[in-house]
């Protein structure tokens, strides 16, 4: 679905921090939205702590850099970190070039897949939370 220029596809869960949580057999692959890589600008870096770390829903594990914001990446479940997308160590750009494809970011071995339902999904659900965060930000602009 496209909502106000962004590309947010329906078939994945959000997190409220504009990160997408896709499942992939056991593990669930999770990576930054159209709208928070085109507020970002170019991605310059990105955090890929080891697999193995433990993830707690809402506490910070990571994080990621552009030429103008610094942001954390937010655990979307429980679990631990089965993998990282290596190729964005050397090129963080990718995540630009296709946020919902090469440019993933992490994959994630849930406790219970269950917690995916406390994430954003579903057309009418994304975008009013997507509504409110365009909202909320261009009033932060002016």
């Amino acid at each position: 679905m496209e909502i106000q220029g962004y590309n947010m596809p329906d078939d994945l869960h959000y997190e409220e921090n504009h990160f997408w949580v896709k499942e992939e057999g056991d593990l669930l692959v999770m990576g930054m939205d159209d709208f928070a890589q085109q507020m970002a600008g170019e991605i310059v870096y990105v955090q890929l702590p080891d697999p193995g770390k433990r993830l707690q829903a809402g506490k910070k594990f990571a994080k990621m850099e552009s030429g103008k914001w610094v942001g954390k990446v937010f655990a979307p479940v429980n679990g631990e970190l089965a993998g990282v997308n290596a190729e964005l160590e050397t090129n963080p750009g990718l995540i630009n070039e296709d946020c919902y494809g090469n440019g993933w970011i992490f994959k994630i071995k849930p406790d219970d897949k269950g917690e995916l339902n406390h994430l954003i999904r579903g057309f009418e659900a994304v975008e009013k939370w997507l509504l409110a965060d365009i909202e909320k930000y261009a009033d932060e602009s002016e």
